[in-house]
């Protein structure tokens, strides 16, 4: 009898993986994507003309790898609002290196090691001598922007060496910020998913209390996605850094709120405890091709940071109706 049952139970089980896969905000966003492809691209066929989709892209591709990290420290009940001038002072770095006669690896990998040195020390403001997290990064943010101005002036960084640009190269015929943005996503979306540290940051994020009587220790936990966050964003500094041939030495205007909306709007939990790096990588394609779209239908680009908070809202609204249910249920 429970042999004869099994098929079914299977098939049960099926269908309620398919059904959730197709329910998930990661679906939600890709079919949004597409819609927005398919509407857009006939009201102006030149939105899907190659140059413009692969500016949507290759010059986005940094973003979503930002947006990785952001979703892990959202997911572990923090933020991090200095990432966008992080990203700057990276950048400046890197390519300054490159000019001063530097090997071009120790330009690309620098980014990586001052990264994880910057976050680490949040990470230990936040983790250990308990600060909040929005004030440590907003005093980091005030930090790296005013010293980045002080010390460069908004100069341009010009003369780059030979074999510097990085995002520029072509492995196998594919843009190599295609390649870290794939293949970062994948690697990180398994490693939260399968590892004992990757499920600390869920259970750390959505109760510390519990994740605590488990044996999770918060302040490794919380040091770990830290540091792990600051890797990620010196590798989208790298990549900001060398998709032209010059570099300005200032922070991207709006670039913490874009980096930010993408890990929410990607289903990040703004709470913490729940979210996918997928659907991060997946906004922050959307926000780009939003942002392409307005253009193309002679709409003000300046209507994207409206479009943002508008999507922000719903996704928090969402999020906060989704425990109420859950709470009720229980």
């Amino acid at each position: 009898m429970a042999i004869a049952t099994l098929p079914g139970v299977s098939e049960n089980r099926l269908l309620r993986g398919l059904r959730r896969a197709v329910g998930s905000q990661e679906m939600v966003l890709l079919l949004a994507i597409l819609v927005l492809l398919l509407v857009v691209g006939a009201i102006n066929p030149r939105f899907v003309a190659e140059r413009n989709l692969h500016s949507i892209f290759l010059g986005n591709a940094y973003i979503a790898v930002a947006a990785i990290g952001m979703s892990m420290v959202i997911i572990s009940g923090n933020i991090d609002i200095s990432v966008g001038s992080l990203i700057g002072v990276l950048a400046s770095l890197s390519g300054s290196l490159a000019v001063a006669g530097y090997p071009i690896l120790v330009s690309w990998l620098a980014p990586l090691l001052v990264g994880a040195l910057v976050t680490g020390f949040m990470g230990f403001l936040v983790a250990y001598l308990r600060i909040p997290s929005i004030v440590v990064t907003l005093g980091m943010l005030s930090i790296l922007k005013g010293g980045l101005i002080s010390v460069t002036g908004g100069a341009w960084i010009t003369n780059l060496p030979a074999g510097y640009a990085l995002a520029q190269l072509r492995p196998l015929g594919i843009p190599m910020p295609i390649w870290f943005m794939v293949v970062l996503t994948v690697a990180a979306a398994l490693w939260m998913r399968y590892t004992a540290t990757g499920r600390a940051i869920y259970a750390v994020g959505g109760n510390a209390e519990a994740a605590r009587v488990s044996g999770i220790s918060r302040r490794r936990t919380v040091m770990t996605v830290f540091l792990i966050h600051g890797a990620f964003v010196g590798i989208a500094s790298v990549l900001f850094a060398t998709q032209l041939s010059v570099i300005q030495s200032t922070v991207p205007p709006n670039l913490e709120l874009t980096i930010i909306t993408a890990a929410v709007v990607g289903g990040v939990s703004i709470l913490g405890g729940t979210g996918t790096v997928i659907g991060a990588t997946l906004a922050a394609i959307l926000l780009a091709a939003i942002g392409s779209s307005l253009i193309f239908v002679s709409i003000s680009p300046y209507w994207l940071r409206a479009v943002q908070g508008v999507l922000i809202l719903i996704t928090v609204l969402a999020d906060l109706m989704r425990r109420r249910r859950q709470a009720l249920a229980r």
